[in-house]
């Protein structure tokens, strides 16, 4: 790989509590090395836009207990074709950036790869996402803010159920993962917890729930991770009217949606972040590239970049049958 004098950074997709403090370390580990470092904006619509501004240690200041990304975020469908990712590509080139970092999910790191493999373009990958979906990472960058502010709600649901003796179905984000739900049900106590594999017994989740009024809950509390078509939610409520054992139920549907991508990050997704935003730069200045810098056992990992979207991240089986012992 040739030498590295000007490094891009950009976010794209979903925003994540702890982007910007990763956008921080990029910035300051690049600048200590004496590299120039330049913010794209808007993700790939802005690459494509050209849209680019040069940063210092004062562009980032101020900036590590902020949520959102100060570079902005967004969704590009016209990088999704091949005249896009040219004119991507010959931006990046004018504006003599040599290596990028990309900050952001799956789909941010998908593109990612296509950019490097059909225009050369050197791309080291950290992981922000609060869906926590990534192969090859243990956590994602605000993951952890994402589930200590969905829990702080359902804390305060669980009052109103028990005021009320209802039973809540809580829907939490993750998109096709069930990683957010798990973690917020075994924190909140939840009764079932409810992962998009499962959405598909629905009559399996109709007993459990049986289950649980026979045994004279007063109140029940139920985690639903909001699945592939995303209404994981409303799937299992449409379903229990037609069933006479639930003729008397107390229902409440939440769907807590987008609070969760906000907020001040934890101290945890700080600390990861700027852990991750390091690794990527220093992983550039020893002339590697098109690889994902993860957490796995508390160690900095590389992860061929194609493998991380790619591959499929499962959900811990341990981890819900202590949901289910302590449920």
């Amino acid at each position: 790989m040739p030498p590295i004098t000007r490094i891009g950074v950009y976010t794209s997709g979903g925003d994540a509590p702890g982007m910007n403090a990763c956008i921080r370390a990029v910035t300051r580990r690049a600048l200590v090395a004496g590299k120039e470092v330049v913010g794209i904006l808007r993700g790939y619509a802005g690459m494509i836009e050209g849209e680019f501004v040069d940063m210092d240690r004062q562009f980032v200041s101020n900036i590590l207990q902020r949520g959102g990304t100060i570079l902005k975020s967004g969704r590009s469908t016209e990088f999704r074709t091949t005249a896009g990712r040219v004119r991507a590509a010959e931006n990046l080139r004018k504006a003599k950036i040599d290596a990028v970092v990309a900050i952001g999910g799956d789909g941010t790191l998908q593109a990612a790869t296509m950019l490097a493999d059909e225009h050369g373009i050197a791309i080291v990958g950290c992981p922000g996402t609060i869906d926590n979906d990534l192969y090859g990472t243990d956590e994602t960058i605000g993951f952890d803010t994402a589930i200590n502010t969905a829990l702080e709600s359902i804390d305060k649901i669980r009052d109103t159920a028990d005021a009320h003796e209802r039973l809540f179905l809580i829907e939490v984000m993750g998109r096709a993962t069930g990683f957010i739900a798990l973690a917020c049900g075994i924190g909140a106590g939840a009764e079932l917890i409810v992962v998009p594999d499962q959405l598909d017994d629905i009559e399996g989740i109709k007993d459990h729930l049986a289950e649980l009024m026979s045994q004279q809950h007063r109140s029940s509390i139920v985690v639903v991770a909001e699945g592939p078509g995303l209404n994981g939610a409303q799937t299992i409520a449409q379903a229990l009217p037609a069933d006479e054992r639930f003729q008397n139920l107390d229902l409440r549907v939440t769907v807590l949606g987008h609070v969760q991508r906000g907020g001040s990050p934890t101290a945890r997704d700080r600390v990861l972040a700027t852990r991750l935003g390091v690794a990527a730069v220093e992983t550039l200045l020893e002339g590697k590239a098109n690889i994902m810098v993860g957490l796995v056992d508390g160690k900095i990992e590389h992860i061929p970049i194609a493998e991380v979207w790619s591959r499929r991240k499962d959900i811990d089986q341990s981890a819900l049958e202590l949901a289910r012992v302590v449920s």
